[in-house]
């Protein structure tokens, strides 16, 4: 019996041979190659792609930062301030101006109460403005002083110094009602470096006030009034009398004090400081080189926080297709080693 190593043998030996004329016939035909389609035999180049896509993304979102960066830059930031100058003295200051105006003409402490009118507020201003030089300084503390006069005001303190390094610092006292064009103007002496409203409601202490006031005056009333037409005896009219002069004395007191209310209410206070670009406390604005850098920064920043958004929604669908590629590249490797063996 002829064993296995013996039959592969035999049959390798009997292997058959194809005739001449098949030969030279499959010699032929391999001869004449068939006509390909010219994007067939065309293949993208990944490694070439990746090399000129990534620095010509880079390139662009570079030049996108710049081109907005440059584009935002031309906004300069006394537009912001003004525009939140105009915000506080047309929205704040809308309740106040409408108080002054009632206020104004109102005598006496039982109208400061009256339920139909409106609040009684505290309205105070600070602000800061820079101007070119010394000699500007002088000027613009008399433009305030000036202007103060002429909306009905009144200065309270004021203090400039001149020299390499001028400064102001004016405190005026102006009508409600005039406030929002007393702040108008003052903002109009220079450069707006800072700017801030504060209200404050006098109402409930008023209201308090004027209770207390109605109920002093008709302990008042009674007490008279025993005096009047009772017969005390000397202890009891000499208590009595003692707590009349008490009351009256509280008395003074609250109207007094409804009066110094009333008034801090019709009128606000603003506290003005003019420097010059070489004082302390000046703040010189960005050029805009530095705000066109911030603003690329910005851009490039959002660019990045969308970038890494795309990646993170891309991410799954690489790592499956990275995937199913290795797995195929190590099929097909083993294929070729398996019939490598084999041959």
């Amino acid at each position: 019996m002829t064993s296995s190593p013996d039959l592969i043998h035999e049959l390798r030996g009997a292997r058959p041979s194809a005739p001449a004329e098949l030969r030279a016939r499959v010699r032929e035909i391999a001869s004449i190659a068939p006509a390909r389609a010219p994007w067939s035999t065309w293949r993208f180049p990944v490694r070439r792609g990746f090399v000129i896509a990534i620095p010509a993304a880079a390139a662009l979102a570079l030049a996108s930062a710049g081109v907005l960066g440059l584009s935002r830059s031309d906004v300069a930031p006394e537009a912001f301030r003004q525009d939140t100058l105009d915000k506080s003295v047309t929205g704040e200051l809308a309740p106040s101006t409408t108080l002054g105006a009632t206020r104004s003409g109102t005598q006496g402490p039982g109208a400061a109460t009256d339920a139909a009118g409106p609040r009684a507020q505290r309205v105070s201003a600070t602000l800061t403005v820079e101007v070119a030089d010394s000699d500007a300084v002088s000027r613009a503390a008399q433009d305030a002083l000036d202007l103060t006069r002429s909306l009905g005001g009144y200065v309270v303190s004021s203090s400039v110094a001149t020299g390499e390094e001028g400064s102001a610092a004016l405190t005026v006292r102006v009508p409600v009602d005039r406030v929002q064009d007393a702040i108008a103007g003052l903002s109009g002496l220079g450069r707006i470096v800072s700017q801030q409203v504060t209200i404050d409601d006098l109402q409930q202490s008023l209201d308090e006030l004027s209770r207390r006031e109605a109920s002093v005056r008709s302990q008042i009333a009674r007490i008279r009034a025993r005096l009047a037409t009772e017969s005390l005896d000397a202890q009891t009219e000499a208590v009595l009398r003692a707590r009349l002069q008490t009351l009256r004395t509280e008395l003074t007191g609250l109207r007094q004090g409804i009066a110094t209310t009333t008034a801090e209410a019709r009128m606000s206070t603003i506290q003005l400081t003019v420097v010059t670009p070489g004082a302390f406390g000046a703040v010189t604005p960005p050029s805009r080189i530095d705000r066109t850098i911030d603003e690329a920064l910005n851009v490039l920043a959002w660019e990045a926080v969308i970038a890494l958004g795309i990646l993170i929604v891309l991410a799954p669908f690489a790592l499956a297709g990275f995937a199913a590629w290795a797995g195929r590249r190590l099929y097909r490797r083993r294929e070729d080693e398996r019939l490598l063996a084999a041959s």
